[in-house]
């Protein structure tokens, strides 16, 4: 039998032989995190290689992730379908092995990690949705949702603010199935990190409440199996383990040292290292009996066996707990889901008094939460503002974590990226609420949920100048238009309480991406819509108002801009002109529609074109063209009260009207 020496060696050679055939990569984690991996791999994470989506496995994140090398070969000894051919192929064009691990792309991946710290916050969200499942689904010693997250981190993670975000929530939850182990090497790119990270981590962690295991010799196995019981036999605490290591450890001439930690070691230092490491076998060849020590799929077949038995005994007590679970964690809606959000469109379509859109969203949550028990909402710190205190929500608690909503305090990027966390653990559709212009703190974790192509949904209120007396800090600008610049994001400007409907049955319905939902601050008319608008309101795009005459213009407006539009349309046939309006809830969605609908919409005729929305103008320039107009913003806001500031900017009915005819006249 190998030893673990030689077992976590495989996972060095593999590592330094890939970064050094791509000629480019971080060989220094992988190198000193082996023989942490090698423990965890082999003493205690439950998978199963043949089923990577196994639903009761223990999800396990690399944080660090540009030490992907690590988990590539972990996954390629332990048996998963990632052949060498694979790993020979590390960082190039359409590999399974990309330069940081891509959930869609490598099978056994969990997360897309590399933006530091965002896979530890995915990590907490992981944990998060096990313990809500867990509260609801386990019975009478019939545990079917029973699993841990395991973290990798480094020094990176720990010091990016998100890591303080998301690992002060894990400790006031008390995620005890966390258990993060940090590779305390002392290195980042720079140079050895003292004069610049000199925080007590270990304090760090206590006071955020989590148990803390210090000083483990990160190359010693016993020390790490010991510190991972201990991690495990605690229940109400997450659990930090403090891994002493050396980055690049094995390499006589790089180890400990930055050199090692994002280039390739050279050859000669390969082969140094070969020598150092007793590895006397060629790049990429592993011996028949270290990878017999690594395999995981008779382990992994037997465990998930033993799961399913288990689980068709639960089935057998609890049915219709077990199909719901079932379906939950499939990813598809209820059976009766259409029925639930048309009578939630059909209460919107009858609305006809003002409001603001962030209000009819909650009467969306109202009449949909308890029927959608996937849904998890959350907001941070503005509950109430943002309207995602849904009627009837269970806020989870430290050690009362069977519920249905998160108060996240003021931390909008680790919200934002526990919610991917979420959804990629399956089970749950999160939504999380914010100001639109704190969307800026979470903006790269909306990224992440777009390049992972996952179903988190973010609610993001206050969507304009209409915020009125707290000024520019708070009034966003640039904040709608720079979210539709993130592809696969789907951003809904709705224009009153059905169309902000139809953006929540869209984003509900959007399997493979996420939803942006912008909602005003104050009230905005309610608009008449035929039944054939009502449908196509959901294109993304659609002729709201058309005038009885052949159109001349076309007014394209969003959001709280709409009801001018529309008032500026009905004043222009007074005076003999003809004006379509179109509603644009959601560019993107519109985009993808065929081009004889969008033709329909937008005849490339009708060039005399206005947009109107309260924000920067530059997007709307793809619409309008050069014949056209933009009634927007391109500067900051102003303090003032929201119908002086609408008035300064020029969003008027009577400014819309002359600026239509300004174009008519050309």
């Amino acid at each position: 039998m190998p030893t673990r020496f030689e077992l976590a060696n495989a996972i060095r050679a593999l590592a330094m032989d890939a970064v050094q055939k791509a000629n480019i990569g971080h060989p220094g984690m992988p190198m000193g995190m082996a023989d942490i991996a090698e423990v965890l791999w082999n003493d205690f994470l439950s998978h199963n290689p043949a089923n990577p989506k196994w639903v009761n496995r223990d999800r396990f994140v690399v944080s660090n992730g540009h030490g992907s090398m690590l988990l590539y070969a972990l996954l390629n000894l332990s048996g998963y379908d990632l052949p060498m051919a694979e790993l020979q192929n590390f960082r190039q064009l359409k590999s399974k092995t990309p330069g940081h691990p891509e959930n869609f792309v490598t099978p056994g991946v969990e997360t897309t990690t590399g933006p530091l710290g965002q896979g530890l916050a995915n990590a907490v969200g992981m944990a998060i949705a096990e313990a809500t499942l867990a509260s609801r689904y386990n019975r009478d010693g019939l545990n079917i949702v029973d699993h841990y997250t395991y973290v990798f981190t480094g020094d990176g993670c720990l010091m990016e603010g998100i890591s303080h975000e998301a690992c002060s929530l894990a400790g006031t939850l008390g995620l005890g199935k966390l258990i993060v182990l940090y590779d305390d090497n002392d290195i980042s790119i720079d140079g050895p990190v003292g004069p610049w990270f000199g925080d007590d981590t270990p304090a760090r962690f206590e006071a955020y409440g989590w148990q803390v295991v210090r000083n483990v010799d990160g190359h010693n196995p016993n020390e790490v199996k010991k510190a991972l019981e201990t991690a495990r036999a605690e229940t109400t605490k997450p659990t930090l383990i403090c891994c002493k290591t050396v980055i690049g450890f094995g390499s006589p001439n790089k180890q400990g040292k930055e050199s090692s930690h994002g280039s390739p070691l050279g050859e000669a230092e390969v082969a140094l290292t070969r020598q150092q490491l007793s590895w006397p076998h060629a790049p990429f060849e592993i011996p028949t009996e270290i990878r017999a020590g690594w395999d995981a799929q008779a382990k992994g077949a037997a465990r998930e066996r033993n799961w399913n038995a288990l689980f068709e005994d639960y089935a057998a007590k609890f049915p219709a707990d077990a199909a719901e679970f079932e379906r939950r964690m499939r990813g598809e809606l209820p059976a009766d889901w259409p029925q639930t959000i048309g009578a939630a469109l059909d209460a919107a379509a009858r609305a006809d008094k003002p409001n603001a859109t962030r209000k009819a969203s909650k009467a969306v949550l109202d009449a949909i939460a308890a029927r959608l028990p996937e849904l998890i909402g959350g907001s941070a710190d503005l509950s109430e503002s943002n309207g995602t205190d849904f009627k009837g929500h269970v806020a989870l608690r430290h050690g009362k974590l069977a519920g249905n909503y998160i108060n996240y305090g003021v931390r909008e990027f680790a919200m934002a990226a526990a919610m991917n966390g979420m959804a990629l653990h399956g089970g749950l559709i999160p939504f999380g609420g914010t100001f639109l212009v704190f969307s800026d703190y979470a903006r790269n974790a909306i990224r992440m949920a777009a390049l992972m192509k996952q179903r988190s949904i973010f609610v993001l209120t206050h969507d304009s100048i209409g915020l009125g007396e707290d000024g520019p800090t708070h009034q966003p600008v640039e904040h709608v238009s720079s979210l539709r610049l993130i592809p696969n994001v789907h951003v809904w400007r709705p224009a009153d309480a059905f169309e902000t409907a139809v953006a929540w049955k869209a984003a509900i319905e959007r399997a493979n991406g996420p939803a942006a939902l912008a909602l005003t601050r104050q009230n905005v008319d309610a608009q008449a819509r035929s039944e054939q608008q009502q449908a196509d309101a959901a294109r993304g795009g659609y002729i709201l108002w058309e005038p009885k005459s052949t159109p001349e213009a076309v007014i394209i407006a969003t959001g709280s801009e709409v009801q001018l539009a529309v008032k500026a349309a009905v004043l222009l046939a007074d005076k003999g002109r003809a004006v379509r309006v179109v509603s644009m809830p959601c560019a993107e969605v519109f985009a993808r529609q065929d081009a004889g609908y969008r033709d329909t919409v937008l005849p490339p005729e009708l060039r005399k074109r206005l947009a109107v929305e309260a924000g920067i103008t530059n997007y709307w320039r793809a619409f309008v063209g050069l014949d056209g107009d933009v009634v927007g913003i391109d500067t900051f806001g102003e303090s003032a009260p929201a119908a002086a500031v609408f008035k300064h900017f020029g969003f008027t009915v009577d400014n819309v009207v002359e600026r239509t005819e300004k174009l008519l006249a050309r």
